[in-house]
């Protein structure tokens, strides 16, 4: 049985994130962000590594923990301020404490906008951190191109200006300033700028989109085709630039953030501590339950256990719904913006979670995976039983030639092979779906009674109510009709009907009960499309031989098995044909090949 360790790193989720290893004493040794967590870290486990020191880290690795983030840029920050915030013995450490790059509109008169590493908590304004500083000068520089900004540092204060106390600068001369420090531009006018400038900051720049175009435009105009060009190369390298990072945001200041998801038995929460707008602690927990207890009822208790372990004393809680937390701690339920997005993230940590738990279950505990499963699909399709043995059925024929049923069989959610089985239709003329459904269905439920052998807790019929009610009439002609439960699934947008009801069931996206059927019904497709393409090859080739006279099936199924198909018995020699059939047919064989 794999250990713990093992565990862990088999259930990863395929995501960007960032991991943390734990040794004995339950401390932070190692921090590293991966683009896919499940293979970074498998990595360590499974390569002999050069240096001795990667050797010892993985010898002293006791337990992971991971974040689930959106992107590399964001794993990649959240890296930097856990390694900053922890200080883990095999990480290289920054000794200067470089910090990423923020572009700041400072709280002024006439505001500028410049490039920081430092956040100040002066009531300016603070956009990024930006993992790469060429999008930082190249975002300044588009908006100095189309915005004339001031780089001084006075107090442009009006009774100053009214003063005469400054001149206009060389900017001014150059034209990349409208000398507000004269009184030549009105702080309106400025202000205006200012606005479009913090809409391209944040990426919501299509209200200026159609501005820019125009600029480039009047540029081409002008016959100024090298402006025009410079304008839109900016552009486009504004638009690649990732506008900010969901992990850090400086308005959101020591803040505790909690989600919660659940299932019949369980629940999954997650916690971040955010502090100076970084997430700085993560911790998911599996809280069983014991009488149907409500998620708001969980949570609360979960966000006071959580705060007091870990002695938090933030006033402010961000929680996807209402929960009473008292008059002390102020709750908040995000609907837009950053503090949504945190709040999602949280989310997202709780659901990989509870994968990976329902994971390391199937591998040390298959009988609980598929119990959890059954009873999972007995609840979503409203099943008496649970479905342990379910049967799907498909058609197929291709201009109404050589029409061909499948019978698929999967046993606790597994597909069982070896009890698959095709069907030729034999009753039916031409194209009848309906009519060919009602055979097979028919056919298959007359030999296992016949045969005494155990029938299927539910039938799903691949398409919609047409094919459910022609096996609804072979299940009444066998006196099943109740017995066994039976579901159409249409393919277009995935409804499930049941018998007597027109109007369809539609099952989350995402549910496992809807991929197992899901899964059902293309293995049957798969089934049947095989035998179908195959018994359309066959019959090609055995019409083909079947010309030649005097040659019954029994020569064909020889010449077939020595020579494989119709091509090369046409091109075998009558040596080798005389071995196969003997000398009276290998010559009508050659002959009728080689006319000639």
């Amino acid at each position: 049985m794999p250990t713990a360790l093992e565990l862990q790193v088999k259930t990863l989720p395929n995501q960007p994130g960032v991991y943390q290893y734990f040794d004995k004493n339950d401390t932070i040794i190692y921090v590293g962000k991966a683009k896919n967590l499940k293979k970074r870290v498998s990595s360590y486990f499974t390569k002999n590594h050069e240096h001795g020191k990667t050797r010892i880290l993985v010898r002293k690795i006791v337990r992971i923990e991971h974040i689930v983030v959106d992107t590399e840029t964001d794993a990649l920050l959240l890296e930097n301020n856990l390694i900053k915030k922890y200080q883990p013995r095999y990480n290289v450490l920054l000794k200067d404490d470089k910090s990423y790059p923020w572009i700041c509109i400072k709280k002024e008169r006439f505001p500028r906008v410049f490039s920081t590493r430092r956040v100040v908590k002066d009531g300016s304004e603070y956009f990024g951190p930006y993992t790469n500083v060429k999008t930082v000068t190249a975002l300044l520089e588009l908006i100095k191109e189309l915005y004339s900004l001031r780089t001084c540092n006075y107090d442009l204060h009006e009774t100053k200006i009214q003063a005469d106390k400054y001149k206009v600068c060389l900017e001014y001369h150059l034209g990349n300033c409208k000398g507000p420090c004269e009184g030549m531009q009105t702080e309106e006018n400025y202000q205006r700028d200012i606005k479009a400038i913090r809409n391209i900051i944040r990426g919501n720049f299509k209200d200026s989109l159609a501005y820019f175009n125009q600029v480039m435009m009047d540029y081409a105009a002008e016959m100024k085709f090298e402006e025009a060009q410079k304008i839109k190369e900016k552009l486009g390298a504004l638009q690649n630039y990732q506008a900010k990072s969901t992990i850090v945001n400086p308005s959101i200041n020591n803040v505790d953030v909690f989600s919660i998801i659940s299932d019949e038995q369980h629940a999954y929460v997650n916690f971040f501590k955010v502090m100076n707008g970084a997430i700085v602690q993560s911790y998911t927990t599996e809280i069983k339950k014991k009488l149907d207890e409500t998620d708001k009822e969980i949570l609360e208790l979960f966000i006071f256990e959580t705060r007091q372990r870990f002695t938090s004393l933030s006033r402010e809680v961000y929680v996807p719904f209402e929960v009473d937390l008292g008059e002390k701690i102020k709750v908040i339920v995000p609907k837009l913006g950053d503090k949504k997005r945190i709040v999602d993230l949280s989310i997202r940590n709780a659901k990989y979670y509870r994968q990976e738990q329902f994971k390391q279950v199937k591998i040390v505990d298959p009988e609980r995976h598929v119990k959890r499963i059954m009873a999972q699909m007995q609840k979503d399709l409203r099943l008496r039983v649970e479905p342990r043995h379910i049967e799907c059925f498909d058609n197929s024929n291709i201009q109404g030639t050589n029409p061909v049923a499948a019978c698929v069989v999967f046993k606790d959610g597994k597909p069982s092979k070896k009890d698959y089985r095709h069907f030729n239709i034999k009753t039916v003329e031409g194209p009848d779906d309906f009519a060919s459904m009602e055979e097979v269905v028919y056919r298959r439920y007359k030999r296992l009674l016949d045969e005494d052998k155990p029938l299927p807790q539910l039938i799903v019929i691949d398409g919609g109510k047409g094919q459910l009610s022609s096996a609804l009439k072979s299940l009444d002609a066998l006196g099943l009709r109740g017995k066994i439960a039976i579901i159409g699934i249409a393919k277009r947008l995935e409804e499930i009907y049941y018998p007597g009801d027109s109007i369809p069931l539609y099952l989350d996206k995402k549910s496992e009960s809807l991929k197992i059927i899901q899964f059902l019904r293309n293995e049957a497709h798969r089934f049947g499309i095989t035998f179908h393409r195959n018994k359309r090859s066959k019959s090609a080739i055995q019409s083909e031989l079947e010309q030649i006279p005097d040659i019954g099936k029994q020569s064909i199924t020889n010449l077939l098995r020595k020579f494989k198909s119709a091509k090369r018995v046409k091109s075998a020699s009558l040596e080798e044909l005389k071995e196969v059939v003997g000398h009276a047919r290998a010559q009508k064989v050659y002959q009728f090949y080689h006319k000639d």
